[in-house]
């Protein structure tokens, strides 16, 4: 499982019928964008759960789903600067 943030929708009206109505959201892992399937109703700025491999295309509706990536809970609540180290300022 990948904790990703949510950026923007992505449109796509052309595509394969296994796609259905399904919608997309571009999320970042770390400081790269991928698209993942949206399973729950995210928006832009949700940080979400996504699970890649197998376990993306049995989230999204079925194992024959063609994602590699799909969104499959919301967090409430979580601070992604926690527990980090404060940057040494330099001064001294």
């Amino acid at each position: 499982m990948l904790i990703c943030k949510v950026v923007k929708p992505l449109v796509s009206t052309n595509r394969i019928p296994d796609f259905e109505h399904k919608h997309l959201q571009v999320v970042l892992d770390g400081s790269t964008q991928k698209v993942a399937v949206d399973a729950v109703g995210c928006i832009p700025g949700d940080w979400v759960i996504c699970v890649g491999s197998s376990a993306a295309r049995e989230a999204a509706g079925s194992k024959s789903y063609p994602s590699d990536l799909t969104i499959v809970g919301i967090i409430d609540h979580w601070d992604p600067d926690a527990g980090k180290v404060p940057a040494a300022s330099g001064v001294g």
